[in-house]
């Protein structure tokens, strides 16, 4: 019983180190994509945030206003937190399209899930959320949203090409 007890033990305390781990990964993950959101913005002209490759597709400011919402959204999915700008499509306030206001938003939104994954308790990052037809683990919401804030981020990187602006490095780690 004591060998049983001892390998109870050790085992709870690798499963925590673990989890630990797992939202400091995450934690890095979301400050680098933050740093590399805001040097994206940073390099865009503010006179250029209105700036669409075509007109069937978002200006710069709205991908990036978008890419906030979604951080914002699918962050509070795995977090649980409520989320900021609840009432509000932020893509769709054009006040917020200048450059210092799609600075502030996109910051705060990696805020907002970088405060939620820190109070997080892992051991639910198992539990499942349903959203509309989704049936994601806490966890899998909260990699959705990087993977989201990433794919728009990409997108700029396009923009501000067409601007003869080479975009900022990408940041591995």
């Amino acid at each position: 019983m004591k060998k049983f007890l001892f390998l109870f033990t050790c085992m709870t305390a690798m499963s925590i180190t673990a989890q630990n781990t797992t939202i400091e990964g995450l934690v890095a993950d979301f400050e680098r994509s933050k740093a590399m959101s805001l040097e994206y913005i940073d390099a865009m002209p503010e006179d250029k945030f209105g700036f669409k490759p075509t007109e069937s597709v978002r200006s710069f400011a709205a991908q990036m206003l978008h890419g906030a919402q979604g951080t914002i959204g699918l962050a509070a999915n795995g977090t649980g937190e409520a989320r900021i700008y609840s009432d509000i499509n932020i893509e769709e306030q054009e006040a917020f399209h200048t450059k210092s206001e799609v600075r502030r938003i996109v910051e705060e939104s990696f805020d907002f899930a970088i405060n939620g994954i820190q109070n997080m308790d892992p051991a639910k990052f198992d539990e499942v959320v349903v959203r509309g037809p989704y049936n994601v683990t806490r966890l899998g919401w909260i990699q959705k949203a990087n993977e989201h804030v990433g794919h728009h981020r990409g997108q700029c990187a396009i923009y501000l090409r067409l601007q003869g602006i080479t975009p900022p490095a990408y940041k591995l780690f």
